[in-house]
């Protein structure tokens, strides 16, 4: 299989105008990103417990070189921006450790210790950034972690900072928006196995970093690799108004559920005139669909609760920063900065929504809506993380689902088939390749990776079609401003020459499995059932958990799996187990139940088969599908 291409004369023209056309006059991100540095990362490389890295702050440093014609400009000059790392000082006493993981830790002085605010992904590179803040600052103890919202990276990396007995002692709190937990658990746990593998794709995790490979996500460099722990939030946020006092830091907290995710807050230090605004404004058009999958979210709401932020915050604020990128600094500029946030939500929700009622469909309002000059020539506002288009799809999706009206759409074949009939329609796959040869020397690589991969998903061992839906994917990542989109490219690129790279990292760690109630736990392992094997299957089973005195019934039955609380006066059913969560969770993830009944962990009336009958109903997820082949 070939290696990567150069950039082709379309996409290197279409570059080089970008970078004449864009504004970069304006430096004032380059001055911003550097401002308050205190010290980097040295040495740069993050081990894990096996001594491989889980970060490598240097594996970006080819960003400082000028941009090649195998990247967009405005792409290459956000990821050299978001490489640069260290620890910084935002304001007196606000401290931010960027540049080591996804996401930035903000670490808030308090009298007489800190407050950690999003400690990345990983346990090992949220220690090394707390090291890190310690070694310039002295080794002040963590007196609160604070969440902004229910996303991994931003609270991953707890267990690098506090312990569980420190929060268990009263020691340290952890301050989240109400329903934070349920939230993350159910994402990472549900469709946990198909986000993980298409995050692949989104990060590029896989790929070489370097003017051909990887250069950036947009929202920041990449996803380390280490180990993803959760600490339960101790005080839970669940208003607009509230306000907590910690460690003689006085906080007022904005609730705003629905935005860049379905628990999250903004929040302000008065003390500080600073406002910390999570995910919700960064220098980026965020994402209302990620590309990963999840549920689709308000572009209306999000630009209601930015003007609400504007309103209670903006005038008393010489600051604001969030969980990505930098800071923007003053009272008129921050104020500008979040209008224009606004603006840039607010408008795509009600472009999107005139055009629809005018009958046209997503794909075709994403293709014809132009932002205002003013957003166009804003950096911040550029999608660099979510694009205008599939931002465009995502809201006609939220609106109107997946059917654009067209009865032609309502029941075509399943991909592969439609494959065959594509390439037997239009010739064959000689014919086909032939014809999208000459597309791709055109520099028409939408059309070129539509048609042929109708060859590749109607015959995936086709080696001509791979080697040029590769090279087009390549093609496409080259020129695309959208670091996911990007990756997206790239990555197909690469498992087509290579084949799958699985899911590098996992979201359903220990700690987050160890978070799900027992409701969400049998929520789990009824989205694991099959049901064509099961449709004659009927089991009940109760379980009674002693340390929540509660009795739960579980039954299968026409290949579903329906469970719910039980009253005691309630006949019991046929099998009976006694236990408690945490054995159940073993038992689901393969503890062998007659030993735990012979150990007396579990006590069971009835037959303890029934239970290893309901797991042989159970399909295991696949964390390395295929997405461009079938």
């Amino acid at each position: 299989m070939s290696s990567s291409m150069q950039a082709t004369e379309t996409v290197s023209d279409a570059n080089t105008r970008a970078r004449s056309d864009l504004p970069f006059g304006d430096t004032r991100d380059l001055a911003d990103a550097d401002r308050g540095f205190i010290a980097a990362l040295d040495p740069p490389v993050i081990p894990g417990p096996d001594g491989n890295p889980v970060w490598d702050c240097d594996e970006f440093g080819f960003l400082a070189e000028d941009c090649p014609t195998t990247a967009n400009p405005s792409l290459w000059r956000q990821s050299e921006l978001c490489a640069r790392q260290g620890l910084f000082e935002v304001v007196e006493r606000i401290y931010q450790v960027r540049g080591l993981d996804l996401s930035n830790m903000t670490i808030v002085e308090g009298d007489s210790g800190v407050i950690v605010i999003d400690p990345l992904i990983s346990a090992e590179t949220a220690a090394a950034g707390l090291a890190l803040y310690r070694s310039q600052r002295g080794g002040r103890p963590v007196k609160a972690v604070i969440y902004t919202h229910s996303h991994i990276d931003h609270f991953g990396g707890v267990k690098g900072v506090i312990t569980q007995e420190s929060v268990d002692a009263g020691e340290c709190a952890v301050v989240a928006p109400a329903g934070m937990v349920e939230h993350a658990v159910a994402e990472n746990v549900y469709a946990g196995t198909a986000m993980g593998r298409r995050a692949a794709y989104m990060y590029g995790a896989a790929l070489p970093r370097g003017p051909r490979g990887a250069i950036g996500a947009g929202l920041g460099q990449s996803t380390s690799i280490g180990t993803a722990t959760l600490i339960r939030p101790t005080i839970d946020i669940t208003a607009t108004g509230q306000t907590e006092t910690i460690d003689g830091v006085t906080i007022e907290f904005q609730m705003t559920p629905g935005t860049e995710a379905p628990a999250e807050m903004n929040f302000y230090f008065p003390q500080m005139r600073a406002l910390c605004m999570a995910e919700n404004a960064t220098h980026t058009l965020h994402n209302l669909l990620t590309l990963r999958g999840a549920l689709v979210r308000d572009p209306h709401v999000w630009s209601r609760y930015l003007t609400e932020s504007i309103t209670m915050f903006a005038d008393r604020s010489d600051v604001v920063f969030a969980s990505h990128h930098w800071p923007t600094w003053g009272t008129a500029e921050l104020t500008d900065f979040l209008e224009l946030q606004r603006d840039l939500y607010g408008y795509l929700h009600d472009q999107t929504l005139r055009m629809l009622n005018q009958g046209r469909t997503g794909s075709e309002i994403a293709e014809d809506i132009a932002l205002p000059p003013a957003l166009e020539n804003t950096w911040h506002t550029h999608g660099y993380y979510g694009s205008v288009s599939h931002n465009v799809k995502a809201i006609y999706q939220r609106y109107m689902g997946w059917f654009d009206g067209n009865p032609a759409h309502l029941w075509e074949h399943p991909p592969v088939e439609s494959a065959k009939r594509h390439v037997e329609f239009m010739g064959g796959a000689d014919e086909v390749l032939a014809k999208a040869r000459k597309s791709f020397e055109q520099g028409d690589f939408r059309w070129v990776a539509q048609v042929v991969n109708y060859v590749v998903f109607a015959d995936p061992d086709n080696p001509a079609a791979r080697e040029l839906l590769a090279d087009t994917y390549e093609q496409l990542g080259y020129g695309a401003e959208c670091g996911t989109w990007r990756n997206f490219f790239l990555m197909g690129a690469y498992e087509l020459r290579n084949g799958s790279v699985g899911t590098p990292t996992t979201t359903a760690a220990t700690d987050i499995v160890a978070a799900l109630t027992v409701d969400q736990l049998f929520d789990a392992v009824a989205l694991r059932v099959d049901g064509p094997a099961s449709w004659d299957a009927h089991i009940i089973i109760d379980w009674v958990f002693t340390d929540e005195q509660r009795r739960h019934r579980t039954e299968l039955r026409n290949g579903l799996l329906v469970h719910f609380d039980v009253p005691d006066d309630r006949p019991a059913a046929e099998t009976t187990f006694t236990l408690t969560r945490p054995v159940l969770m073993g038992l689901l993830v393969g503890l062998d139940p007659s030993r735990a009944v012979e150990d007396g962990t579990v006590t069971v009336t009835g037959d303890p088969g029934r239970f290893t009958e309901l797991a042989g109903y159970l399909d295991r997820p696949d964390p390395g599908f295929a997405i461009v082949t079938p």
